[in-house]
């Protein structure tokens, strides 16, 4: 897997990678992660550039309250566990 790009957000980490005829778009945030992947087949053509324009502000936004969300079901879970 090799690193192409890394878009600063100063809410997540969101790296792009190219591995096996795919984009692999990875957002980080403390001890969660969330990858979306996409084939180079989908795309036009654009590469990391053409990802970017994907990852508008909406969906970024999306992402970061999907991270609550799994942060809120896990501590669920683990005090379940207690």
């Amino acid at each position: 897997m090799r690193i192409l790009a890394e878009l600063p957000h100063p809410e997540c980490k969101i790296t792009l990678f190219n591995m096996n005829q795919k984009y692999i778009v990875k957002f980080e945030q403390g001890t969660l992660e969330q990858s979306y992947k996409l084939s180079e087949l989908d795309l036009s053509g654009g590469g990391a550039n053409e990802i970017f324009q994907i990852l508008d502000e909406q969906f970024i936004q999306t992402v970061v309250e999907r991270f609550k969300t799994m942060r809120s079901d896990f501590s669920a879970a683990y005090k379940r566990q207690q």
